[in-house]
């Protein structure tokens, strides 16, 4: 009879690959002016606009309006959508940007040509797009450092060992080592030389990084500095306009004391006439009234006489 046939164990069974994991999918950016927002062709008009000024300047700093003209050559070009169109400040920080990595492209190139050990002249040259054209504006303001080259591994050549002499029966053989005695360094393999040149490039991209970090904090720095300038001018000012205050104030008060004072003296004066006119009133009253008294007194005698 034949065996029945076995299940097959769930530890035999062929293993089923993963899914592949899906593609990540790239959001757009919030802000306007990050990295991802600048396609190659906007970039490469930026590098054609801000080159040609550059250059103009004799190779100096561009002020506002050199930016303002740089944006509006990128707008006329790429500009079609409002959502893509560039201020001069995104200009100017894209073209930081682009510094950066060329100093970082510049001393891998620079690593890459001091560690060519092979001896085959082949060296990095940098595959960035646009490390020719920034090398061709601002090449002359990075020099390459020099750096020296790593040692070279040379190959040696065995040579069959030669067949020692037994020594004699009576002879002892030294056990510790010479004093006389030096010992060879080991030779570096090819694997030791790729790492430290690897090391050396890596080195050499923190330095770039921090250089442009210092950079950057120069530049905040001397912002700050006119900052605290402008508010110790806008703090002078303020000054000037509260004292300028003051004695207008003071101005004003004098002016309402006098005023005070004068309208005092026109009361006294009112006073003094309402009181000199009562005082005539009741003199004239009374020189009326005593001068109509005697002329009844000489009316009743005259009527008297006549009857008399």
């Amino acid at each position: 009879m034949g065996s029945p046939a076995e299940a097959p164990s769930p530890d035999a069974a062929p293993a089923s690959s993963p899914p592949p994991p899906p593609p990540p999918t790239t959001r757009p950016s919030p802000f306007p002016g990050r990295e991802d927002c600048w396609s190659e062709e906007a970039t490469s008009t930026l590098i054609d606009a801000w080159g040609s000024r550059y250059l103009s300047l004799s190779r100096g700093s561009l002020r506002q309006n050199h930016w303002q003209e740089v944006a509006a050559a990128v707008n006329a070009a790429h500009g079609h959508d409002p959502r893509h169109r560039r201020t001069d400040v995104q200009c100017k920080n894209r073209i930081d940007t682009l510094k950066k990595k060329y100093k970082v492209e510049r001393a891998r190139v620079s690593d890459s040509t001091a560690g060519d050990d092979d001896g085959d002249g082949r060296v990095y040259s940098g595959t960035w797009a646009f490390f020719h054209r920034i090398d061709s504006l601002i090449g002359d303001t990075y020099p390459l450092k020099k750096q020296s080259p790593p040692v070279k591994s040379s190959p040696r050549l065995k040579s069959p060992p030669a067949a020692k002499p037994s020594p004699p029966p009576w002879t002892v053989t030294p056990v510790g080592p010479r004093s006389g005695t030096k010992k060879r360094p080991a030779p570096m393999s090819s694997d030791d030389t790729y790492f430290r040149r690897k090391f050396s490039a890596f080195a050499a991209a923190a330095v770039a990084a921090a250089a442009a970090e210092s950079e950057d904090s120069k530049g905040s720095s001397e912002k700050r500095r006119r900052v605290t300038k402008n508010d110790e001018e806008w703090e002078i000012g303020y000054r000037e306009l509260a004292h300028a205050i003051e004695k207008v104030g003071e101005i004003y008060e004098r002016v309402e004391a006098a005023k005070r004072k004068q309208m005092v003296e026109l009361e006294k004066q009112r006073m003094q006439f309402a009181k000199d006119l009562e005082c005539q009133r009741l003199k004239l009253f009374m020189e009326t009234q005593l001068h109509i008294h005697k002329i009844n007194n000489h009316s009743s005698n005259d009527a008297a006489d006549s009857f008399s």
